[in-house]
């Protein structure tokens, strides 16, 4: 049972930005003991707050109180000497160092010895690893897989000597199994009387693994209950303000659709083996499978982004299709959207309407080939409005926004240049509800009106509620391509699991 003095108080606590009010009188209690989850739509404050408890934000006004006596944290070092951990969503890690060096980045930046004794650091970062991954420790951190970076950061906040650990979906780019690990650990840390606080929009991990779960909106508490009191109906009511009646859009009859693109045999020579497949208009075409199947490798492929030793490409009416650039691959109408929407899928340090119009800036240029700032604001506002993107206008910097915001700029950047197809990776990764629902809709408008769709997910649910059929790979090859009454979780899972043998029955189903 939770002590009745919480660990963590925070009162009243508000924060603005210039003119812009982010908080407004936040008041949140977190015990010792428990795993409380903070829920919020993109852009209601979840991480300003945290931001706030970890010493990188100041609140404009307010108290927070740390274990029964007022504290101020200052600084993100100085929220570390109270015992606080933070993990973002986005990677905060040095990418030209070791994966040890980051993992032991407090105990070196803490440590008062003239040398770092390398062996130490490399053996105390290997124990830590091993409770959730087979990471070397002598990899540099910037030659991993974003989820693999994923897991470093989390083995560096559970190597701090914190009792307070805050997690910012910290499961959006793991595995299942992966995340699975990660949960015997916090329940452990739990057990032993850590407090935990828990940032996700995934039902599943709320009501799997949370105590409590606090609900914020437009900066404001909106409720704190215990899990056990709330169905998730609920919760997703008082997350956006309305019914959520429908997450997912009725799914389009294409058995005989025309194929918008065809691709046989591809292969890039180390993850991705062989495979084909057909997309059809009028449908949105899933790819699934674990991480390191080759889901991403496929869809750079296809665009230019990633050479292919094998196989061939071709689009509506035969045409082949082979681009060395992906600017070659846009000029035909082929869009990409990355799944790291802060390094690849946007400019973070400029403003919105130069991101919208990045992508073929012959479309708001001049006859001297310079920017004509009224039809680049007008592109931005059309698309703003048709994305419903919320922000404090098309010249605030992308870095300024929410994540889900952010999402909505590098779609609208790939809308900008009117695409004929559209690979999306992870398009809703770590964005809330509400922008889903609104994502997963424009998506199945763009397939109603022609456009041919491909999105990879790691989300058996998106996966089996958006798209109308799932090519699941497994080790780089085709496992099989699932439809209709056999597109469902326990298939999808064990073609994904392998072994990776296209069959004749397979082949046959491709189109």
């Amino acid at each position: 049972m939770a002590p009745t003095e919480p660990i963590l108080r925070l009162r009243n606590i508000c924060k603005s930005f210039g003119r812009i009010e982010v908080l407004r009188d936040v008041t949140l209690d977190v015990h010792a003991g428990e795993i409380h989850a903070l829920a919020g739509e993109n852009g209601a404050g979840k991480s300003t707050l945290m931001n706030i408890i970890g010493g990188i934000h100041q609140p404009t006004s307010g108290e927070i109180v740390l274990r029964g006596a007022q504290a101020e944290i200052r600084s993100p070092l100085d929220a570390q000497d109270h015992g606080i951990s933070l993990v973002h969503q986005e990677i905060a890690l040095c990418p030209d160092v070791t994966v040890a060096e980051n993992v032991m980045m407090s105990s070196i930046a803490r440590s008062r010895a003239p040398f770092v004794n390398r062996a130490r650091i490399r053996r105390q970062a290997a124990e830590t690893l091993r409770l959730l991954t087979d990471i070397e420790p002598d990899t540099i951190l910037g030659k991993l897989s974003i989820s693999n970076q994923q897991l470093v950061e989390i083995c560096r906040a559970l190597n701090s000597d914190c009792d307070i650990l805050i997690l910012d979906e910290p499961t959006a780019a793991l595995t299942q199994s992966e995340a699975d690990a990660l949960f015997a650990i916090l329940r452990q840390l739990r057990a032993k009387g850590m407090a935990i606080i828990y940032i996700s929009h995934r039902m599943s991990e709320i009501y799997g693994l949370c105590d409590r779960i606090t609900i914020l909106r437009d900066g404001r508490l909106i409720s704190t209950d215990p899990v056990s009191a709330i169905s998730p109906g609920e919760v997703v009511h008082r997350l956006i303000g309305r019914r959520l009646d429908a997450m997912y859009p009725a799914k389009a009859a294409v058995a005989g659709g025309d194929v918008l693109l065809s691709a046989r045999d591809l292969s890039d020579g180390r993850k991705v083996r062989g495979v084909g497949f057909d997309l059809r208009k009028g449908e949105i075409l899933g790819i699934a499978g674990l991480i390191g199947s080759g889901r991403t490798e496929l869809l750079e492929m296809i665009c230019g982004l990633r050479p292919r030793v094998a196989g061939t490409v071709s689009l509506e009416g035969g045409e082949g299709f082979a681009p060395a650039l992906y600017a070659r691959s846009v000029s035909r109408g082929v869009v990409y959207l990355s799944e790291d929407r802060k390094t690849n899928g946007s400019f973070q340090t400029l403003p919105i309407a130069f991101n919208i119009s990045s992508l073929r800036l012959s479309q708001v240029a001049t006859r001297l080939g310079l920017v004509n700032r009224r039809k680049e604001a007008a592109q931005a506002l059309a698309l703003g409005r048709r994305l419903n993107l919320r922000s404090a206008g098309i010249h605030q910097n992308v870095s300024e926004l929410s994540g889900g915001n952010q999402q909505k700029v590098a779609i609208a950047k790939l809308l900008s240049v009117d695409p004929r197809i559209v690979l999306l990776d992870e398009p809703t990764r770590g964005i809330d509800v509400g922008a889903k629902a609104e994502i997963h809709a424009l998506l199945r408008e763009l397939a109603t009106a022609g456009v041919g769709v491909i999105v990879v997910s790691s989300e058996l649910s998106e996966v089996i509620g958006l798209c109308d059929r799932v090519l699941v790979l497994a080790e780089g090859r085709l496992s099989g391509m699932l439809e209709g009454e056999e597109l469902t979780e326990g298939n999808v899972v064990r073609l994904a699991a392998g072994p990776a043998r296209p069959t004749r029955n397979d082949e046959a189903r491709r189109g």
